[in-house]
């Protein structure tokens, strides 16, 4: 696989379902890390899957101290609306771990804090638009790293 796609504690099935059926499309594993903000039976994650959702390579952590326990070593990229660098600049790479925040408030300042040189943006023309949806977000950065991989 070409790069995991990581959403701490998601509250929108509909953007989790989505991004469920990206992952499948560009060849990534998705990690969902609790609590969620709905059930993962929930017919709105599974419509935006579609069928989908039985052949996607999902993992499922109780919280962010077990994920990040499970993966250290592992090379990590922040997303966040207060990234420091362009998504573009993400030196893509095998086995990398793009982490998305939840909906409401994203990525935790202090994580961000702590990992400020491994944390990337998406550039918005306006300052009107606080940031993108994340089922968009998601999409945006995981196809460029499919590029950038496909290179």
């Amino acid at each position: 696989m070409p790069f995991d796609i990581v959403l701490i504690e998601p509250e929108i099935p509909n953007n989790t379902g989505n991004i469920g059926r990206l992952c499948l499309a560009v060849g990534a594993k998705l990690h969902l890390v609790k609590p969620f903000g709905f059930e993962l039976t929930d017919k709105r994650l599974k419509r935006a899957g579609l069928d989908y959702w039985p052949h996607l390579d999902v993992q499922i952590y109780e919280s962010q101290e077990e994920f990040f326990e499970i993966n250290q070593g592992r090379k990590m990229f922040f997303l966040s609306s207060h990234g420091k660098q362009e998504f573009w600049d993400i030196p893509f790479e095998e086995d990398a771990m793009l982490i998305f925040g939840k909906e409401s408030v994203g990525l935790d300042k202090d994580l961000l804090k702590r990992n400020s040189d491994l944390s990337f943006r998406i550039p918005l023309a306006s300052e009107k638009v606080r940031s993108m949806n994340l089922a968009n977000a998601v999409a945006v950065v995981a196809f460029e790293g499919a590029r950038q991989l496909r290179s």
